[in-house]
C-alpha cells in the first residue's frame, strides 16, 4: 500500500542510505547506481554531495535528473523512490558536509569524519533535486 505524504516524510527523516540511479548515457549500458547520503526537507528538495567532476556528477549533469530510492526491512518492508530534475549545483561547504555527516554518524564521530572527508575527498558539490515522481509502499500492510 502506498504511503501517505506524512508517512513518506517521516520515513525520509530516518538516516537511510539512498541508492542513487542516473542514466549512464550509453546504449546498452545499465544506469549508474551508487549509495549516497541525502538530506530532504518535507515539501522541498533533496540534496546530495558528490565529487566535483566525478562520473556521478558528469552523468547527472548530462541527464539533468536522477532517482533516489530508500528502503528498510524492519519493522516492516518499506520503500520510497523519488525522481526529479536537478534544480541546482553549487560548491559544497564544510558546514553542509557537517550537517550531512551529523545525520548519519554518532555525534562523537562527526568532526573526525568531516576533517577526513574535507581533506581526502577532493572538491565536492551539492546537487539539488526537485521531487517530480514518487513511488512508495509499506509491504507490511498487505
Amino acid at each position: 500500500m502506498a504511503l501517505t505524504r506524512e508517512e513518506r516524510a517521516e520515513f525520509l527523516a530516518e538516516p537511510l542510505i539512498a541508492a542513487l540511479s542516473v542514466d549512464a548515457g550509453e546504449k546498452g549500458r545499465a544506469p549508474l547506481s551508487v549509495p549516497v547520503w541525502y538530506e530532504y526537507e518535507p515539501g522541498g528538495e533533496f540534496w546530495i554531495l558528490t565529487g566535483r567532476d566525478s562520473r556521478k556528477d558528469q552523468l547527472i549533469a548530462k541527464a539533468g535528473r536522477f532517482t533516489l530510492m530508500m528502503d528498510r526491512l524492519e519493522p516492516t518492508i518499506r520503500y520510497v523512490s523519488v525522481e526529479g530534475p536537478v534544480t541546482g549545483r553549487e560548491p559544497a561547504t564544510r558546514d553542509r558536509l557537517h550537517a550531512l555527516a551529523a545525520r548519519y554518524l554518532p555525534a562523537d564521530k562527526v568532526d573526525a569524519y568531516v576533517d577526513f572527508a574535507w581533506d581526502d575527498h577532493g572538491e565536492q558539490v551539492i546537487l539539488r533535486m526537485r521531487p517530480e515522481r514518487w513511488l512508495s509502499s509499506d509491504l507490511g500492510r498487505i
